[in-house]
């Protein structure tokens, strides 16, 4: 099956997203995961994750937490979250954020129904 997706975007979404993972972990992972009903694109981390309390926050414009995300780790505007929200929501999906089982930082799934 396919899913038609917005290539340029996607790739500017995914570049946000490990871009993120790797300034704020050690380690990342990506993997891709293609239903009957939708796609997912999960990056995870082992960085220190971002409270459930305070995702929704996170993926808004210009947004940076302090204590949880480890303000000196990196030099970003608090953009790269929202791009990738808003690249799934172009794509009819959704950024889901939450705690990797795997490697214990943050989860970032971007679902796009098919």
């Amino acid at each position: 099956g396919e899913v038609s997706v917005r290539p340029v975007a996607l790739r500017r979404a995914l570049e946000n997203l490990v871009g993120n993972a790797v300034r704020y972990g050690t380690r990342c992972e990506v993997s891709v995961t293609l239903t009957d009903k939708s796609l997912r694109i999960r990056v995870e981390d082992d960085g220190p994750g971002i409270p459930p309390e305070r995702r929704e926050e996170a993926m808004k414009p210009f947004t940076r937490l302090d204590p949880a995300r480890n303000q000196d780790r990196g030099t970003g505007v608090g953009l790269g979250l929202a791009i990738a929200a808003d690249v799934a929501r172009a794509h009819g999906g959704v950024l889901r954020l939450g705690e990797s089982d795997t490697l214990g930082g943050l989860r970032a799934d971007i679902v796009i129904a098919r």
